[in-house]
């Protein structure tokens, strides 16, 4: 391949990397209030579980789990863990894009070798396709796992912090109700310092110390296997959008369109 040919071929790879990680940044801002609340509502069913022995209790709204975060952290609280997660978001999505294009890009290249010497019609197949998105999505879990393990440890932190605080309200209110008259007004005073708290902030370097602490390197890598069985999400995604991108552009071609590109409608 000419070495021009080359560089541009690395080039759209870097391209669709930053594209994939400015794309993946601004989803992420938008959704991430949701994300939160999901995964808060994911270790409270697992706790009320463990209290009920198995048995499942009633779940409150999103939209209730919303106003009470608000309520109780402030708007803060919604995006509690936001910088290493758009980190990790441009890092994965960066990562993702540009060994999709490096990959893409190499099995592009052996269909057309190959329609030369007479083997099929010089386009990828869809399993191919799969096959790309599936290593892509491999890499991308190694590089970035630690990254995830840190996120997940800072949005269900603030949470632990809220049950203590919640704990702490109800033994004084316990004490309030049993104590005399002088000692009411100490007792309210007290329960007004502890509802005028906020959480106390939990940083990223903290996590890492924790993370390392209680289980070594390995630590950082933990969930990979799970995550890695879930690398077959996007890889049958990709491998259905690029089956319908080829069969589209297809279209376009016969009708002789002046333009043969997909519009951001159509992708």
């Amino acid at each position: 391949m000419p070495l021009i040919q080359q560089g541009w071929r690395m080039s759209s790879a870097v391209v669709n990397g930053l594209a994939g990680a400015g794309g993946g940044i601004i989803a992420q801002i938008i959704t991430y209030p949701l994300q939160t609340v999901n995964t808060r509502q994911q270790t409270e069913r697992s706790a009320k579980k463990k209290k009920t022995g198995g048995a499942a209790s009633a779940d409150t709204s999103t939209l209730f789990q919303l106003l009470q975060l608000i309520q109780t952290e402030g708007w803060g609280g919604l995006y509690s863990g936001l910088k290493p997660s758009l980190i990790g978001t441009a890092a994965s999505q960066g990562i993702y894009y540009y060994f999709y294009q490096i990959l893409k890009n190499k099995v592009e290249d052996v269909a057309v070798a190959r329609s030369k010497k007479g083997l099929g019609d010089g386009t990828v197949g869809m399993f191919s396709w799969l096959g790309i998105a599936a290593v892509a999505g491999s890499i991308n879990v190694l590089l970035t796992n630690p990254i995830w393990v840190l996120v997940t440890r800072m949005q269900t932190h603030t949470q632990a912090e809220r049950k203590i605080m919640e704990s702490k309200r109800e033994l004084l209110l316990k004490d309030v109700a049993r104590a005399n008259s002088m000692e009411v007004s100490i007792l309210k005073d007290r329960l007004y310092k502890l509802d005028s708290e906020k959480p106390r902030p939990y940083g990223t370097v903290q996590a890492v110390r924790e993370v390392y602490r209680e289980s070594g390197v390995r630590g950082f890598w933990k969930g990979l296997i799970p995550t890695l069985i879930m690398v077959c999400n996007p890889s049958i995604q990709f491998m259905i959008y690029e089956t319908l991108a080829k069969r589209l552009q297809s279209k376009k071609s016969r009708k002789e369109l002046p333009k043969k590109n997909l519009t951001a409608m159509e992708v």
